[in-house]
């Protein structure tokens, strides 16, 4: 992937060409009738209220010297960020757990992925015996126990309940 597509990835390839007539001197109304397009059309694809067909993008990378598809490349790449955006991201149950466990963070910006570390150690340590089951349920017994050799530095609370995690691990197995 050239520099171009993965500085702008995921941006409304509008925004990318207003900015391009801009850097340019190009006006919007003249380069639209240039390409032979209407220029309410170009206008709302710089606006990002309306996606940019590939015969257009075509035109606009011929004119602007861009190397052929990079403009429907992010298209594409545009899409499939705003298809992402409307996947409900997957938790664990969180009836079941407490919000004060969380009590430094807002519990639905947890990305529960890419924190998974730190959520897992934050529950073996301050969560209860329906907490801790319930992430043993979403996680797996596999992500715990790596999560747990991963974990380095002093628990939160009290060693006791760290020391026994392994415990609770196979207690519930």
């Amino acid at each position: 992937m050239n520099t171009y597509l993965a500085k702008f990835k995921g941006i409304h390839p509008g925004i990318i060409l207003a900015r391009e007539l801009k850097k340019r001197g190009i006006a919007q109304r003249p380069f639209a009738l240039s390409i032979g397009e209407h220029p309410q059309t170009i206008n709302a694809i710089m606006k990002a209220k309306r996606n940019l067909p590939t015969s257009i993008a075509l035109k606009i990378e011929e004119k602007l010297g861009l190397e052929e598809g990079t403009l429907a490349l992010l298209q594409t790449y545009f899409d499939i960020q705003t298809e992402k955006s409307k996947i409900k991201p997957i938790t664990p149950n969180l009836s079941i757990i407490r919000k004060s466990v969380f009590w430094d963070t807002d519990i639905s910006q947890i990305d529960w992925d890419k924190q998974k570390y730190a959520v897992i150690r934050r529950i073996m340590e301050r969560g209860n015996a329906l907490e801790i089951k319930e992430i043993k349920h979403f996680y797996g017994a596999a992500i715990i126990q790596a999560a747990l050799k991963k974990s380095t530095g002093a628990p939160y609370t009290l060693h006791g309940k760290a020391n026994n995690e392994n415990h609770i691990l196979q207690h519930d197995q």
